[in-house]
């Protein structure tokens, strides 16, 4: 069970959007008029500020197995259980340790050096202010003197003595274990036999770990973006740069959208802010014309930084062709006024199969989408 610390994350609001819009691609469809804006649909994680990207590539390969394998395993502890998968592990462990990133993780997952949150003594270090006493003598936590969280999943000793299972066969729980602790957080968030597919029971499970609103739309953000991350398509007879591109921009799946982040060298932090009033100053990830131009700089095509002005580049598709027209690698563009490339408000990577690569929104992450997901298809253009 997680440290009693709960995490509160700042909201961000700004001025001047009229102005940025113009230098930044992506913001919420118009209705109406071109200054009428329409906010924007946030999802938990852009409405906590989560600032870093969770994508496969930052969790140790020796953990992603562990996790994997916990899915594997938890059913044989709970059999009632459903949906428990391994972005729901990843989620809970990237908040917890980041993954025991930084620690030694030894083939069998052993995890050195150990993992120790703060005393919980009640002296206020890390947020604790109530007095937990000692469960364990010492043998998980390495103190008599009181309770501590362990490993990368952050248990108490209290809880892992009810929890902890041997995953790895060596006929020993141990919360410093990193295929034990995946899957002593298996049990425990499937408790009795939750139905995890359930986005209700997927918040309690989680404000169960952590009885803290905040920390529950952290996890879910982060549990959105390796969920996406997850998702590999068949890149069937496709070649050259066009692949070049398409995989460029698909390892960028559960990167966090960025109000104006995103260049040629890859994810930044963004500006201040988008027609909803959300700052990419804090995030670090991309904007819709920030992932293409980045995508496009690995075959050495330099794009303009906006999506309107990108629609100047290559041979264009009109729109009243249809999005059967498009071809893998295409740029795909949507606008306020489709027809007029001047009201162009957001761009993606056509993929094949009515697909995209997609920025969609602040509070999203990069994913993918269909193409119909926007609004004012404005036709594409094709560079490779």
């Amino acid at each position: 069970m997680s440290q009693p610390t709960p995490r509160r994350w700042g909201r961000w609001g700004c001025v001047g959007v009229l102005l940025l819009f113009a230098a930044v691609c992506c913001a919420a469809p118009i209705a109406g008029t071109i200054n009428a804006y329409l906010a924007v649909t946030t999802g938990a994680q852009g409405e906590d500020g989560n600032v870093e990207g969770g994508s496969a590539a930052d969790i140790p390969p020796r953990m992603l197995t562990a996790y994997k394998k916990a899915v594997q395993q938890v059913g044989r502890h709970v059999p009632r259980c459903r949906g428990m998968r391994w972005p729901i592990l990843a989620g809970i462990a990237k908040v917890e340790s980041n993954h025991a990133m930084g620690r030694t993780i030894a083939s069998n997952a052993d995890i050195r050096p150990r993992i120790y949150g703060v005393l919980l003594n009640g002296s206020g270090a890390g947020g604790n202010t109530t007095v937990f006493p000692d469960t364990d003598g010492g043998r998980f936590d390495g103190t008599a003197h009181g309770e501590r969280a362990v490993g990368p999943f952050q248990f108490l000793p209290s809880t892992w003595q009810s929890v902890g299972e041997d995953a790895s066969g060596d006929q020993v729980a141990d919360p410093h274990n990193g295929d034990d602790a995946a899957l002593g957080a298996a049990i425990y968030l499937c408790g009795n036999g939750r139905d995890l597919t359930k986005r209700t029971q997927l918040r309690s499970a989680i404000f169960q770990y952590n009885r803290s609103d905040a920390y529950v739309a952290n996890v879910l953000g982060f549990i959105e973006q390796y969920t996406a991350a997850a998702k590999a398509p068949a890149l069937n007879n496709v070649s050259g740069n066009v692949r070049t591109v398409i995989e460029a921009a698909l390892a960028q799946r559960g990167v966090p959208y960025s109000w104006g982040g995103g260049s040629a060298s890859g994810a930044t932090f963004g500006i201040c802010c988008s027609p909803s009033g959300k700052s990419g100053a804090s995030i670090k990830g991309f904007d819709c014309s920030g992932l293409t131009t980045y995508a496009f700089a690995k075959v050495g095509i330099r794009l303009p930084r906006v999506a309107a002005a990108q629609a100047g580049m290559g041979r264009r598709i009109p729109a009243r062709l249809g999005t059967s027209a498009l071809r893998p690698g295409d740029l795909v563009f949507y606008a306020y006024a489709p027809g007029r490339d001047s009201t162009i408000y957001h761009v993606g990577i056509y993929l094949g199969n009515g697909q995209m690569v997609n920025a969609p929104r602040p509070g999203a992450v990069v994913r993918l989408d269909p193409v119909s997901a926007m609004s004012g298809y404005a036709g594409g253009a094709r560079l490779l």
